[in-house]
């Protein structure tokens, strides 16, 4: 996610604000620690919370989007770097105090180990936070995703059931938004899953529901290319990320949370 990219219609920025609200919600568990954010994308989440942390460390499979974070965020102070998606994170057992994954582990093929390795660089005691899509807000029962990048989206339960593998959960929570501003999100889930069910029903094989998905994918409109650095002026939609509410029973769950701690 490219910053400038995405605050340029009011469907694009309710995505924005959502990503954006995710960090802000970690602030304070991040406020002088040592942090991973663990798929860090183009860096401007990692870059947010710099301020706060006493060091923060960005890492993604994308050079593209290191080599953008690098460029754009370079004055935040953050140690941004590619990893292999096929080893084990590039650091010592306990190198951190808070690891992040914010819209990742839908991407991740082997799930359960990316949660071990999470569980792995934090110290003790340390605070590990996932943000997911809500299976239930964006599919059918049993529906594939209709996002041709994500390997599998969960339902609470589900993810409760992978995170307890590796932690100590301490808290279930659901993002969500007023009426007004999630249905933004909801409209388009709504379509999307109807439209693509031909290639995300139950059962279809991975490469037919990769392929009619990029089929589908080539008809959409495509954003400007934005420019390289970081954006500080935001546009005015009446609303922004204060407006996203974390809780057990937030209305209209666009996203879900949990909070978890390393023995």
């Amino acid at each position: 996610m490219i910053e400038a990219s995405y605050l340029e219609s009011r469907s694009a920025y309710a995505i924005y604000v959502l990503h954006v609200a995710s960090y802000e919600f970690a602030r304070s568990m991040c406020r002088n620690q040592r942090v991973l954010d663990l798929g860090c994308g183009t860096g401007y989440g990692a870059a947010k919370l710099a301020s706060a942390a006493s060091s923060v460390v960005g890492v993604d499979v994308s050079p593209d989007a290191i080599a953008f974070a690098k460029e754009a965020y370079a004055p935040s102070g953050v140690d941004f770097r590619v990893i292999d998606p096929n080893e084990a994170l590039p650091f010592a057992d306990g190198s951190f105090d808070v690891v992040l994954s914010f819209q990742v582990i839908e991407h991740v093929v082997d799930d359960r180990n990316y949660i071990a390795e999470a569980n792995r660089v934090l110290s003790k005691g340390g605070v590990f936070v996932v943000i997911t899509p809500d299976r239930a807000s964006r599919l059918l029962p049993f529906q594939k995703p209709w996002n041709r990048w994500h390997l599998r989206e969960y339902s609470m339960a589900q993810l409760r059931r992978l995170v307890e593998t590796s932690f100590r959960v301490e808290s279930a929570l659901r993002m969500g938004a007023p009426d007004e501003i999630a249905s933004i999100e909801l409209n388009r889930y709504r379509w999307t899953k109807w439209l693509t069910l031909p290639f995300t029903f139950p059962g279809i094989p991975e490469l037919c529901r990769r392929l009619g998905l990029d089929f589908l994918h080539a008809f959409r409109p495509r954003r400007r290319p934005a420019d390289a650095r970081a954006v500080t002026q935001k546009p005015d939609f009446g609303f922004d990320e204060g407006a996203i509410i974390f809780s057990s029973d937030a209305p209209n769950s666009l996203n879900l949370v949990i909070v978890a701690r390393a023995d």
